[in-house]
């Protein structure tokens, strides 16, 4: 499974985007780097071909994907409590889906591991001041002042070792078996009977590659190579060049990869990566994640779908109706609809329907904390209650009662517009 025309190393010849190159000392970057690539890895290679067995699932319409976490972790809000939080609620909401769709859910989160984001600005102005914009905690710090604003490689530590830790709670919570949906509704179950784990993977964006390179390791049972970082990573909408570092990167590792489809993308281009992603066809192996917006999803999916359909790939296709739906409120708050989400992602299945493609999953940034970052729900989030709890580091979260609302709503949209596996068998 070596790939003897790639590397580890190999996107440092190729162009890439949104990498800091304003560290102030190299060497430094470079020592960290090397301490990274002597530290234990995050995830395991078996744990990982779980996952893509798990997808090829998804891919032949007998599963679904369940993604999702917090828009960009932080070092402040990192607590027990709230990986519970994140973890717990995906299991609700898997739970709901389960029962809607009649099969199975993967669930991944964006966990241990989703710390640094792309900023279509490398420079933000208050006051007549210019500094570098916050990239994430894993790159610099978000308060507007020089020194915090200055990327600094020892972030790049903390944020592996948060992810550690992060790792363990979540094996420790899956171990503890959150599977009766009574028990995760809170209410105690008539019977607690054998406890039983659950399957819980995690995902990041593999934007910082120096990173994703320290943590990537020949797997002894097959000789290929693994980021040991997260199960699955993704591409994000702003670096899928062809010719770019992160596609020539993601293009030799064996982990389960996403990619993230936005308006721009043309069919032939789709297929020009997908060819590359994945040459083998290997079921699980590639996730579309498409991101259009709810006003673009009817007009730019049908396209994408067609061409993966003839092209005959066994791909997942997933939908993000967080990026393509975000808006500036008139108190300035950076917020999204719950309505125009929900309505992206009746878009998605509907498109799905029509081109005879399995919706194969969502995702979402959200959380288990009680904020108020998104408008709508069950408790009707206005604008003017955004101040109130608005915690997020990057972009706005659901929480956790629009995030269930989400899922009851999704899960009759799958009922009604998605045939069951038992319907397909007969």
């Amino acid at each position: 499974m070596t790939n003897t025309s790639w590397s580890p190393s190999s996107w440092r010849a190729k162009p890439v985007r949104y990498i800091p190159d304003d560290y102030p000392d190299l060497s430094a970057l470079a020592r960290v780097e090397a301490e990274l690539a002597r530290l234990p890895p995050l995830v395991h290679a078996e744990e990982t071909r779980r996952l893509r067995e798990a997808l090829g699932q998804v891919a032949e319409g007998k599963a679904f994907l369940l993604q999702g976490g917090d828009c960009a972790e932080s070092f402040k809000e990192f607590s027990a409590e709230n990986v519970r939080g994140t973890f717990q609620l995906l299991l609700q909401m898997a739970g709901v889906l389960t029962f809607a769709g009649g099969c199975p859910v993967v669930k991944v989160g964006r966990i241990a591991g989703q710390f640094a984001k792309p900023r279509s600005n490398a420079t933000e102005t208050v006051n007549g001041v210019t500094l570098p914009s916050y990239r994430g905690d894993i790159i610099n710090g978000m308060d507007f002042d020089a020194r915090e604003r200055t990327p600094d490689p020892q972030r790049l530590l903390r944020a592996y070792h948060q992810s550690a830790e992060t790792m363990q709670l979540v094996r420790a919570f899956a171990r503890e078996g959150y599977t009766d949906l009574t028990r995760l509704l809170g209410h105690r179950p008539e019977s607690e009977g054998a406890v039983r784990p659950v399957d819980f993977f995690t995902s990041h964006e593999a934007l910082l590659l120096n990173v994703e390179q320290a943590m990537t390791r020949v797997d002894e049972a097959t000789g290929g190579w693994y980021d040991a970082s997260a199960h699955m990573l993704w591409i994000g909408e702003r670096t899928r060049q062809l010719d770019g570092g992160h596609v020539e990167f993601m293009r030799g590792i064996q982990n389960p990869i996403g990619l993230k489809c936005g308006p721009t993308l043309e069919p032939d281009d789709l297929v020009r990566l997908i060819d590359t992603l994945n040459p083998q066809g290997i079921p699980g192996k590639l996730t579309l994640i498409g991101r259009f917006g709810s006003d673009q999803v009817a007009a730019r999916l049908p396209r994408l779908m067609a061409a993966t359909r003839r092209h005959g790939s066994p791909v997942v296709w997933s939908i993000d109706p967080m990026h393509g739906n975000t808006h500036k409120a008139s108190n300035g708050y950076k917020t999204r609809s719950l309505e125009r989400i929900l309505a992206e992602v009746m878009g998605f299945l509907q498109v799905a329907a029509a081109e005879g493609v399995h919706p194969g999953g969502l995702h979402l940034e959200m959380t288990g904390q009680d904020v108020t970052e998104c408008l709508g729900g069950p408790l009707d989030v206005s604008e003017d209650d955004l101040s109130d709890r608005y915690h997020t580091h990057c972009d706005p979260r659901l929480n956790a009662d629009q995030s269930l609302q989400l899922a009851f709503r999704v899960a009759d949209g799958l009922h009604t517009t998605v045939r069951t596996p038992q319907d397909r068998a007969a």
